[in-house]
């Protein structure tokens, strides 16, 4: 990554001026990506322009087009909306104010186009790009007509900016674009999550979670509708974040005779005993004949068959308001360092690409491919292929449809698999535990299984505190945090022949160890101790449940998303507070142990000018070089600093060391105040990304140890002593893998809990660049444009 040196200068690169404008509606999270793409543009010698007002800016150029500055988005991280404007524009449809556009583009010397929007503006942005060429042919003629007497009278209308030279078209021969997708709806094909969807699922979860109290209380059933005209992205995940009993989507209307099927599953939940039912209907709802499915339609079907109170929520427009979340601010700043990078790369011959995530990988791809299978998508909704639909969506969207019908089954099969699985929860608790515990109690009853709930860790099942749980035992776990079976950090290494007996006891098959390191050691102690004791030979896997995502084998941890929202939200309302405060810093303490993922990932989501981590080691000269850092910011438009510690990065260094060194160094320039966040950070409702999440690692989990079972099912008995038998479930750049516990053992640190290779550290460059360092940047790797149809057929 670079070391950090004193001055703060950018390299001067041969990169020409970069135009930057966010078109069609907006979406929480593209100020983030604004800030980005400007300041990595600046880093890189380019000048960079705003457009004001998206299209339209563009095709009336003068005062729509501006500089922009590093100072003019250094508040832009945590305000929603986009700062630059965004309008529809019919002009640009015209070839005439295409024509304008190009000439408004070439007198600044502009051929490079960063654009945010959602399909149409991109398509819109490549049909200018095609046409790029002609229209600079069209904008000399218009030289020379203005120069021939004769032709004067065909000039009469165009003014003068609207010509150029054939020496400027020859400066702006060709154009290069790269695309970031804006769009709540997340209604993109080629990316997993598109910009503003993880922020518009907040807004949904926290209306849901404050309905689903009032709705308890007099059991009623309420109907919601979120956005998504032609996706059901926002609905599906809603469904699977809160535990709904029906969703409506477009891509997958539902079978004839609908009506029933749903009055019945009501009724039969119901009659498990819920005091409320949650029903998800996507705004663009249909049946299999086309017809729409609302809100009204379906509370006036509830009310006359079951006589249920039934009330209706139409969300609208709050979904796109509010603060944008730390994933959305993340992601943005990812795809616009990308976008840059990716216009730097960028030859005549590079189609226009845009800047996708898959998995926890940044990558490209080209625009019109991904343009072409959104279409479709919608084609195939139109023809009635709805499951050809849901797999153009994408694996992330058909996965989730697949989680989402498995957990909508309420009947376990009558015939039983004769087979007993334990979930216990080890080490500290975080958010979204229980819902894994959930999806896993409940893929496990439709397996024909019997699910054991094992309280208080491996101390519990080292005492037999241990007993059956049913469906309704797990009702309304989604959206409740901390851990409710209870969880301890003990090892079972203290009574590993108590819980061989515990096994016996209990006749487990099988265990879940839903957890954080303590997860991980318990469950290769239990490996290890399967020669000496023949009960331990049994299949076991680890879902990773922690806020410091420190369990080797799994690039995210459940729990961590929630907990970085809070660190988040928390440093935004710590810098308001000095907004009547000229000239202070914040010393920011975060959790994490020895691992700098909450750090780092909060620096960047924030805005920090420093985070301090164990893995890249800080020494006194980094001290005094961010110390300048900040005596010079003080000297601009913005007067305060953040900088972000995490608690074990230095023994030494400890955050009343740095709070006094800063207040001391501060003196005259600036004042410093320091927090603590602590436990915080482990509390509150898990977040939307770590229910579906944890939704998804426990019926995953629960799943393959179904399949193992019979692998290891031999003379009437299980045994299981292979090292494939015991696993950890983790996400590895684009997938859910199992990795045996056994071979993770080497690439683990374990005087430190934390993995030798850890994924985010490459990120720690971006979050320099963006406070304004200078860092030796490695721009010599090229990242090649992928393919989407190929990347769809060989996804995992």
């Amino acid at each position: 990554s670079g070391e950090v040196v004193s001055e703060r200068v950018r390299p001067t690169l041969p990169f020409p001026p970069l135009l930057l404008y966010t078109v069609s509606g907006d979406a929480l999270g593209m100020n983030a990506a604004v800030r980005a793409t400007v300041r990595v543009g600046l880093y890189t010698g380019a000048k960079v322009y705003f457009v004001h007002e998206g299209y339209q800016g563009l095709v009336d150029g003068g005062d729509n087009i501006r500089l922009a500055t590093w100072e003019s988005v250094s508040m832009m991280l945590q305000l929603g909306g986009t700062v630059i404007g965004s309008a529809r524009c019919q002009d640009f449809r015209t070839k005439e104010g295409r024509t304008k556009a190009a000439c408004n583009l070439v007198k600044l010397g502009i051929t490079n186009l960063c654009v945010i929007g959602g399909d149409g503006s991109l398509t819109g942005a490549n049909q200018f790009r095609t046409e790029w060429t002609e229209l600079l042919g069209d904008l000399v003629k218009a030289v020379f007509l203005c120069t021939s007497i004769n032709a004067m009278v065909k000039c009469i209308n165009l003014t003068e900016p609207c010509k150029i030279t054939p020496n400027e078209a020859k400066c702006s021969s060709h154009l290069n674009i790269v695309g970031m997708v804006g769009s709540i709806d997340n209604d993109f094909c080629g990316t997993d999550m598109t910009i503003g969807t993880d922020s518009a699922l907040h807004r949904i979860i926290e209306i849901v979670d404050a309905i689903t109290t009032t709705a308890q209380s007099h059991q009623r059933t309420f109907i919601l509708e979120v956005m998504g005209r032609h996706c059901g992205y926002l609905a599906l995940v809603t469904a699977l974040a809160c535990g709904a009993d029906w969703v409506f989507i477009p891509e997958m209307p539902p079978d004839n005779g609908w009506e029933d099927h749903l009055c019945r599953r009501l009724t039969e939940q119901r009659g498990r005993g819920s005091r409320l039912n949650i029903i998800i209907v996507a705004e663009g709802a249909m049946d299999r004949s086309g017809k729409p499915i609302s809100c009204d339609l379906i509370k006036q079907l509830v009310s006359k068959r079951l006589g249920f109170d039934t009330r209706t929520t139409i969300l609208g427009h709050v979904q796109r308001g509010g603060t944008p979340s730390a994933f959305d601010r993340i992601l943005a700043s990812r795809m616009g360092v990308e976008a840059v990078m990716a216009l730097l790369e960028a030859t005549p011959d590079t189609p226009a690409c845009v800047v996708s995530l898959s998995g926890n990988m940044a990558v490209r791809l080209p625009l019109m491919e991904c343009v072409q299978v959104t279409k479709d998508v919608t084609i195939a909704m139109g023809e009635g292929r709805f499951d050809d639909a849901v797999k153009l969506r994408g694996k992330s969207f058909e996965n989730n449809w697949n989680t989402y019908k498995m957990l909508a089954h309420v009947h376990p099969p009558e015939t039983k698999s004769n087979i007993n699985i334990a979930i216990v929860n080890v080490g500290a608790p975080c958010a979204g535990m229980n819902a894994a515990v959930r999806s896993a109690v409940r893929i496990g009853l439709l397996q024909g299984h019997q699910m054991l709930a094992v309280h208080d860790g491996f101390d519990g099942l080292a005492h037999g505190m241990i007993e059956p749980i049913g469906w309704s035992g797990v009702a309304g776990w989604t959206g409740k945090g901390g851990s409710i079976l209870g969880t301890k950090r003990s090892l079972p290494h203290e009574f590993m022949e108590e819980i061989s007996l515990s096994i016996t006891k209990f006749n487990i098959h099988a265990i879940v160890i839903i957890g954080g390191f303590e997860a991980f050691v318990g469950g290769l102690e239990m490996v290890q101790a399967r020669d000496k004791y023949e009960e331990l030979c049994i299949p076991l896997v680890v879902v990773p449940a922690t806020v410091s995502n420190n369990v080797p084998g799994s690039d995210f941890s459940v729990g961590t998303d929630t907990a970085l929202n809070t660190i988040t939200m928390t440093c935004d309302r710590i810098k308001q507070s000095a907004a009547g405060t000229k000239r202070r810093v914040f010393i920011v303490e975060t959790m994490g142990g020895y691992c700098g993922y909450l750090a780092t990932m909060a620096g960047l989501a924030t805005g920090a000018d420093a985070a301090y981590i164990y893995e890249e080691p800080v020494n006194i000269h980094h001290l005094e070089v961010n110390v300048e850092h900040l005596v010079e910011k003080m000297k601009t438009t913005v007067k305060r600093g953040l900088i972000l510690r995490n608690e074990k990065c230095n023994a030494n260094y400890t955050t009343d060391f740095i709070f006094n060194l800063y207040s001391e160094e501060g003196k005259g320039v600036f004042d410093c105040r320091k927090n603590v966040l602590g436990h915080m950070q482990q509390g509150g409702t898990p977040s939307p990304f770590d229910r579906n999440f944890a939704t998804k690692m426990g019926m995953k989990s629960v799943l393959w140890l179904t399949d193992k079972l019979k692998e290891c099912y031999r003379h009437g008995r299980i045994f299981a002593n292979s090292a494939d038998s015991a696993c950890v479930l983790g996400m590895r750049k684009r997938s859910l893998v199992f990795q045996p516990l056994a071979e993770l053992k080497d690439q683990t640190d374990f005087e430190h809990r934390i993995p030798k290779i850890q994924w985010w550290l490459k990120l720690r460059p971006i979050l320099k660049i963006l406070a304004k360092y200078k860092i030796n940047l490695d721009i010599s790797e090229k990242t090649e444009i992928e393919h989407i149809i190929k990347k769809r057929g060989s996804a995992p």
